[in-house]
């Protein structure tokens, strides 16, 4: 399943509906939805709120599949490079009144899907997401 988004504001709800039919549709728990869910409410607002210039047009294209036992999500933008993989770990230990802002999105993609990976590939941003899906019931 894929999803071209345009950074419009009832975007996000598109995204939602999708991801939750492919899911329903592979059997795919709550609670790999709701992690998978979380890591694109991550990565989409990143990408929205820094990956382009005020005005600018946007295409971001959301992609979901499974590759055996692992659901993959795939967003490829055309905005400014930009690694999310590069942003260092959140320091946990650190008191909620001194963190410095900016890195707990990326913290919670670390968090909630198995495995991450960003490639910069023919002028876009290519971040594939990886989260292993338990043996579901036919």
């Amino acid at each position: 399943m894929q999803i071209l988004l345009s950074g419009q504001p009832d975007e996000r709800a598109r995204v939602v509906r999708g991801l939750e039919r492919f899911c329903r549709e592979q059997r795919i728990p709550s609670s790999v939805e709701r992690a998978a869910d979380l890591a694109l409410e991550e990565h989409l607002a990143n990408v929205l709120g820094h990956g382009y210039p005020a005005g600018a047009p946007h295409r971001i294209l959301v992609a979901m599949k499974m590759d055996g036992d692992c659901l993959c999500l795939e967003v490829e933008d055309d905005g400014k490079a930009f690694d999310p993989l590069a942003v260092p770990p959140v320091d946990t230990g650190i008191p909620l009144e001194d963190k410095p802002i900016g890195g707990l999105g990326v913290h919670l993609m670390r968090q909630s899907m198995d495995e991450l990976s960003y490639a910069r590939v023919d002028g876009k941003n290519r971040l594939r997401m990886r989260k292993r899906v338990p043996a579901r019931g036919d």
